[in-house]
């Protein structure tokens, strides 16, 4: 079995549209792997491998400790904020309060190496139908051979339409899935799950970090 579990790493707690078309993105990268990349290249990427997923996929980059902003974005993402979102940083669809603890997974995700899932819930207001989704944040490597990207998908379920923009997201666990102990060495880290100990989610979201055997 493969080290994040393919398609039960997003899956295990959502099963409508949302979690096939994040399960399409796991796909790709995993292929990628399985074909012998231990960490895919952002080059590696071909949007038409993504297919049904596209429109909520995403390419991100690592531009400091813990923040990470979009590259490349799909339709579903302007969608949300109303407006086009390349160039935002990611933590702009996560409500202040949770953003310490999207910037844990964050750094777990470039410096672990490790594959995260964030669950996300946003309430309902005037004009704003309540949104459940889920973040899937996977490793890639830039053209310089660094762990500084992210193939990541967000999407929600819930209602046709996200309602009055832009919608921010509060976490509700965050689950961190360790890549195995080559994948970390070739990515010039300590090693499976070396950063655990330094992740502080917020009050709120729950953080669960699940490990898995070389």
């Amino acid at each position: 079995m493969d080290d994040t579990g393919n398609h039960s790493f997003v899956t295990a707690r959502h099963t409508g549209p949302g979690a096939r078309a994040r399960a399409a993105v796991v796909d790709h990268w995993q292929a990628l792997r399985n074909a012998g990349a231990a960490i895919p290249r952002r080059s590696d990427i071909d949007p038409r491998r993504i297919g049904a997923g596209l429109e909520y996929a995403f390419i991100a980059e690592r531009i400091a400790p813990g923040l990470a902003r979009l590259r490349i974005a799909g339709t579903h993402l302007a969608d949300l904020m109303g407006m086009e979102v390349r160039g935002m940083p990611l933590s702009a669809f996560v409500v202040p309060g949770d953003r310490d603890a999207l910037a844990d997974a964050l750094t777990e995700l470039f410096d672990g190496p490790a594959a995260v899932r964030v669950t996300l819930r946003a309430p309902g207001g005037p004009g704003r139908p309540a949104l459940t989704g889920g973040l899937t944040l996977l490793p890639l490597r830039s053209d310089l051979g660094d762990v500084s990207r992210a193939l990541g998908s967000l999407a929600t379920e819930g209602a046709a339409r996200p309602g009055r923009t832009p919608r921010r997201f509060g976490i509700v666990e965050i689950s961190s899935t360790p890549l195995s102990a080559a994948a970390a060495r070739a990515a010039g880290t300590a090693g499976v799950g070396s950063k655990a100990a330094n992740l502080r989610p917020t009050r709120a979201p729950h953080l669960r970090l699940v490990t898995c055997d070389d």
